[in-house]
């Protein structure tokens, strides 16, 4: 929920912190980066390496990694009275090259220059989050999600709905899957059909892959935003208007479940599976809200969530069992983008 060339290396940037006491300059830093860390594979939805491929398990913790966490357990830790809770609500619909495409009218959650205005691929039987079909009926964020197999392309629309008869969208974001993204994703200062500028497919929890027992990415999550500074960090290319004190995290902090963490205490297989790919892969700040985490639903799924992963199944998580990964210093909000 909002308030109001080469290939990308989403990495800490020159002058990032170390070490255990010192504290993040507010100052907005250069677009150099370094590399830390590796790309243990690539996708899913892209062919190149992006930055929840990189495996983060021996980079370095942030310097002021403690100051954060510190505060967000002050703060009050996650959002729904701290417990990390799993929303299953979002979906993701696979379209093709006969997939017919409809044009629609935007919305007042429609940006320009961020957002991306061309025709969205519909296929039958799909669905907006929340909701059983494209129409939004419930009030909600109402993301719409596409990936077209035969171009590569995947769709994230924020606000969106449709009927036989019409159909009105808020920010579009098309990610090319072929493409090599730098490190300002789809351009600075932009937002996407998630408010930190990530895409957001690509870092859901879907029921298949945690049935294989593997996540080869990094994961979503989200913190209410008065828990949240006010700029953001790369690989975020934007955040919004959040009210959080200064040693909160910026958007698109990036957090990992510490090493030590014992695993198998967890009371599902699922469950520690996602507890892996958090110590190797880590999750990112995208969005405001309450629900910590955000998984896929199982419509369009082979595997299906029940008897595999719950809503409650990693309330065992606290805030303090993470830490924070080296970064770059906060970048300040403008909302001026700029488009790559």
């Amino acid at each position: 929920m909002r308030i109001a060339t080469g290939v990308l290396i989403s990495l800490a940037a020159v002058g990032c912190v170390t070490g255990d006491d010192a504290t993040i300059d507010d100052e907005t830093t250069s677009e150099a980066t370094s590399e830390l860390g590796t790309y243990a594979s690539t996708g899913p939805y892209f062919t190149q390496p992006m930055f929840f491929n990189r495996d983060v398990s021996a980079v370095p913790k942030a310097a002021n990694s403690a100051t954060i966490i510190n505060a967000l357990k002050a703060a009050g830790g996650w959002g729904n009275g701290n417990v990390m809770q799993i929303d299953f609500t979002l979906d993701v619909v696979k379209a093709n090259s006969t997939t017919p495409k409809r044009s629609f009218t935007k919305n007042s959650e429609f940006y320009s220059p961020d957002c991306d205005y061309t025709s969205v691929p519909l296929p039958s039987g799909g669905n907006v989050e929340g909701n059983s079909t494209y129409q939004c009926s419930n009030g909600g964020d109402c993301h719409l999600i596409v990936y077209d197999t035969s171009a590569k392309k995947l769709y994230e629309m924020y606000k969106a709905s449709a009927t036989s008869s019409s159909f009105t969208g808020g920010c579009l974001a098309v990610w090319d899957g072929n493409k090599a993204y730098t490190d300002l994703l789809r351009g600075d200062q932009c937002t996407s059909a998630d408010a930190a500028g990530f895409p957001i497919a690509p870092l859901l929890i879907n029921a298949d892959e945690v049935k294989s027992g593997t996540i080869n990415h990094a994961i979503r999550f989200i913190l209410p935003n008065n828990r949240i500074k006010k700029g953001f960090t790369r690989p975020a290319t934007h955040g919004t208007n959040t009210t959080g004190g200064t040693n909160l995290p910026p958007y698109g902090v990036h957090l990992r479940l510490r090493a030590d963490y014992p695993i198998n205490s967890l009371p599902t297989a699922g469950a520690r599976t996602v507890a892996r790919a958090m110590q190797k892969y880590g999750m990112y700040h995208a969005d405001g809200g309450n629900i910590a985490l955000t998984a896929q639903s199982d419509k369009h799924t082979t595997a299906k969530w029940a008897g595999l992963l719950g809503p409650r199944d990693l309330a065992a998580l606290k805030v303090t069992d993470f830490e924070v990964v080296q970064h770059s210093a906060p970048i300040t909000l403008t909302m001026d983008c700029v488009r790559k």
